[in-house]
Order: structure tokens, then sequence, then C-alpha cells
């Protein structure tokens, strides 16, 4: 049986690295993602006086001081770094700036963090006024508790992340949150460090927390599992996929379920996923929220689901690297989807694809998505725009290949 080895962890990986950053002495990281925006994370906490060094196979970073950045941070392309470093800012009493590409500047939520951080005394505000980047923020956190409410849940995990090293009490409330998962996510590095926090109806942090240097190992991404898991449900191969850990908190590994609810005949061990052969795919009534990155592919696989596919409750999907509602709908129409774009989701039934030139529009997950599209499209299919990918699943291109 052939096997593929799943990429580590980006969420994970960043994390970590937030994490080193405010760790006193050295944090060795093993098994980091090898990425784009891992190598933009370890540039933004070397600016705010981390010293960082790669190794193979692994990342040590000394920290433990908090200070202002030397100079604008580039998120590039990160959502993640977009928001924890603009949170983390805000420890310090020097200004920031953080900014970033086209998708962060025009596209990525931020005004539920910004609004938050000034209920916490913090000066953080669009220099645009438009509500994206470049922002500015400038601490220190004064203020005793703040409300935040977002449909993406890194503005709540940045925070999350912050408060327990504020050196004061603070209280958070979170009325409504999107991706709640992913909240558990962050709770969970929270818990295996040590950090201090009660969840009731609001989070409370004791505050002066003092972090030592940590060693952690990163596991595999369910969420880039999902493309040669799905890659072997079109061509009907059996394949085992590696690297995976299934006693960790990612939220996306409940797709398995929904790929077993679908038709998929799955089989689990400790750290692998086997997909056998011969499973008919049915479509399914799927509210996409817990598990919002699978969309672009879930997508996908809807056009060759017998039947209906609703997928629903995606609405933070829009404002992801691209309007992935209206990108993945776009380019399958091109290919002859029957697909209806909703508010929030997409309407597909069953459709004989053809292939044609799509466009990724630069995001990774919409790239996969449309790679796993030309699997069963008549003719060829040109996907314009991969390079993207290396963002999330570097090694893409020899996995692909064998499915193709």
């Amino acid at each position: 049986m052939d096997k593929i080895t799943i990429p580590s962890s980006k969420s994970h990986t960043m994390r970590a690295l937030f994490f080193a950053l405010l760790a006193r002495g050295k944090s060795v990281i093993f098994s980091p993602l090898n990425s784009p925006d891992v190598c933009a994370m370890c540039r933004a906490i070397s600016s705010f006086g981390a010293k960082v060094e790669y190794f193979p196979g692994r990342i040590e970073v000394r920290g433990g001081r908090i200070e202002g950045a030397e100079d604008v941070i580039d998120a590039g392309n990160s959502g993640q770094i977009y928001r924890f470093m603009a949170a983390f800012a805000a420890l310090s009493s020097k200004p920031v700036v953080i900014t970033g590409d086209a998708s962060i500047r025009h596209n990525r939520i931020i005004t539920p963090l910004l609004e938050a951080l000034n209920q916490l005394g913090v000066k953080a505000y669009s220099l645009r006024g438009d509500g994206g980047a470049p922002i500015f923020v400038q601490g220190p956190i004064r203020g005793d508790h703040a409300v935040i409410s977002s449909p993406d849940s890194q503005p709540v995990s940045a925070l999350l992340m912050t408060l327990p090293f504020v050196p004061h009490s603070t209280k958070l409330f979170v009325p409504e949150v999107g991706e709640k998962p992913w909240i558990d996510f962050t709770l969970s590095w929270l818990d295996r460090l040590g950090l201090s926090y009660q969840w009731t109806d609001h989070f409370y942090f004791r505050g002066k927390e003092k972090l030592e240097g940590f060693t952690t190992h990163i596991s595999g991404d369910f969420s880039s599992a999902l493309f040669p898991l799905v890659a072997a449900l079109l061509t009907n191969k059996e394949i085992e996929i590696e690297n995976l850990d299934f006693t960790d908190p990612q939220g996306d590994k409940e797709v398995l379920t929904v790929l077993t609810k679908m038709g998929a005949h799955l089989e689990t061990t400790k750290t692998s996923v086997v997909v056998k052969k011969g499973g008919e795919l049915r479509g399914i009534f799927l509210n996409v929220n817990p598990f919002i990155d699978a969309f672009p592919i879930l997508a996908v696989l809807g056009c060759f689901a017998k039947g209906t596919t609703h997928l629903y409750g995606g609405g933070v999907a829009a404002k992801k690297e691209s309007d992935r509602i209206s990108t993945i709908w776009q380019e399958l129409v091109k290919m002859g989807a029957c697909i209806e774009k909703q508010k929030d989701g997409l309407l597909i039934r069953e459709s004989t694809l053809v292939g044609c030139e799509v466009d990724s529009h630069s995001d990774h997950r919409i790239a996969l998505a449309l790679l796993l599209a030309s699997l069963r499209a008549k003719g060829k299919t040109t996907v314009l725009g991969t390079e993207c990918i290396k963002k999330s699943y570097p090694h893409h291109e020899l996995d692909f290949n064998r499915f193709s």
C-alpha cells in the first residue's frame, strides 16, 4: 500500500513560535512546518527581540523579553501573524505597525481585535481608517476587561494567548465566536504550558505569568490530510496517510467523520488513516463552521457525490485568503459544476466537470481544491497560481503526482 506523510501543522507551529517569544531561555520546536508563513513568523518574533536559529528538523528560539519591534511587521499572507502580533504588541509601550499583502490589507478581519485592545487601554487602529492593515498598536494593556465577538477565531485566540502575560488580572467576555474548535485548540496550548485561566461565562486571567523555555514536537496537519484523503476517494485508490495524532485537539480531524457519513471507507490507527477502495460518495447537509478550512475541498467533493450537498454556516470563509465562497463557486462553475452560491455557503448537485483554465486567487485552500477537481474532470485542467500551496503543503506536487 502506498503511504503519504502529511506536513506538520501550521497552526501548532505558529503558536509554538508565539509562546517561544514570551518564554525565558531556549525553546526547541521539533518538526516545524517549513513554509513561507512560518518563515515570516520567525522574522516577526526576531523583530520583537527573539533570537531564532534554524537546524535540520527543528527551530530554536531564545525569548523572554517584551520589546517593541525594530521595524514594521510584515505579516505577508498570514492572518495568524497579523492577529497574534497585534495582540503581542499591546504588551509593550513602544509603537508597532503591522501590515501584509493585499489579502491582509483588504480582506482579513481585524476590527474586533482592535476594538478589544482599545477597551484594554491600548492605542490600536487602522492607519487608513478602513478597518484593515496597516494597523498601529501601542500598549501597554492597562484595562482589566474587554468584550470581543468575532466570526473568525484568530482575533479571540490572539487575546487568549496574550492576556496571561499582562501584569494584572483581566477578564475577557466572548458573547459570540465562530470556528469554536480553534478556541479549544488555543486553550490546549495554555493547558500544556501551565498558563492559568478560568472559563465560566467569561475568561479570567490572573496575569503576571512567567513562561520558561520549552520543548515541543509538531504533529501532522489534519487540514492538509484532507488533500490526499479526497484524492484517494476521487481516484478510488487505497492509501495510508501518516503523521497524524488522533489525540491532538485539531478541530479539522472531525472532517474524517464527515467523509465517513458521505460514504468513504476509512480505517484509523493511532498515527494514520487508511483510505479503502469502493466507497460511493453521497451528498450531505453540513454546517462547515467548525472546520471552515475544509470548505473548498468539501465543495469539490460535493460535485462528485450522489444527490445534493448543502454546505452552510460558512460565512467567515468569505474573509480568508480570498472570498472562498465566491472563488470556489466561480472556478467550479467554469468547470461545469451544478452549484448555487448562497450567503453562507453552497448548494451543490452531482456534476460532470470539464477541464479548463482555473485560478487559485492566490489562496492555498482554493488551489488544493481545484487540483482535486482536476482529477475527475474530463480533459486537461490548468490551475494558475499553485505556488501559494507552499504556505501549508510544501511537498504537494510529489503527493499529487501519485494520483494524477
